[in-house]
């Protein structure tokens, strides 16, 4: 069965994206306006449990990238067309606008800064751009096996959770230095709504870098047959 059109794939994607972010910028509204109910393990619940109900949604159809860093490693372990990448990256910034939007309407009191990734304090802006691309780095390398390696006995249907899986602890560990973006839309779109870019190149480069390496150490590492998301 060959893949679905590509505008069909591009509204997975902004729908997937849209769906992925707006459960992880809820989770950031109910820390902020609601203190007490959930801390930052509820956070990385809510991205990592909304990224994995979102590829078991639209995964199917677009390859559930959700995300610019993993559409760039996918393209540059041959697994996904080089042609396809930036009409990706459009829809996911297009999805991730929309779940920033809607957040800052809904949410009260100071949610719509809270969105925008930074640092934690005490840590450096170099040590968070290093952070974000070993996470991201290690993302996409579990994405090019659990989605695209044959070889994998648990490739396929247990990929939304094992994606879904890493984001939650990487969000959680990780991100409690870093900021914890991983994916340069999720970080873009709340800026841009905000206003908002003083540490942004942070979440742009670690991030891209770090999919893109992944990409080409990947092939090295399992060679043998895969296929494309």
């Amino acid at each position: 069965m060959g893949s679905p059109p590509l505008p069909r794939r591009l509204a997975a994607e902004v729908l997937g994206t849209f769906g992925f972010f707006f459960m992880g910028f809820s989770a950031i509204a109910v820390a902020v306006d609601l203190p007490g109910v959930i801390g930052a393990g509820g956070v990385a619940a809510g991205f990592g449990l909304g990224l994995g109900l979102m590829i078991g949604a639209f995964g199917h159809v677009s390859g559930g990238h959700y995300n610019p860093a993993v559409t760039a490693g996918l393209s540059m372990a041959g697994r996904f067309r080089a042609g396809d990448v930036v009409p990706y990256w459009i829809a996911q910034l297009a999805g991730g606008l929309i779940a920033a939007l809607l957040a800052w309407w809904l949410y009260p009191g100071d949610v719509r800064s809270a969105l925008v990734n930074a640092p934690s304090p005490g840590t450096s802006n170099g040590v968070a751009l290093v952070l974000e691309g070993i996470a991201t780095f290690l993302f996409v390398m579990v994405i090019l096996t659990v989605a695209t390696d044959d070889r994998a006995p648990w490739k396929g249907l247990q990929a939304p959770v094992l994606i879904g899986g890493f984001i939650f602890i990487a969000a959680w560990t990780v991100g409690s230095f870093s900021g914890g973006s991983f994916n340069p839309a999720r970080s873009l779109a709340p800026a841009i709504i905000d206003g908002s870019f003083s540490d942004i190149w942070i979440y742009l480069v670690g991030p891209l870098v770090g999919g893109a390496l992944a990409g080409i150490v990947h092939p090295f590492v399992v060679g043998g047959r895969v296929a494309d998301v």
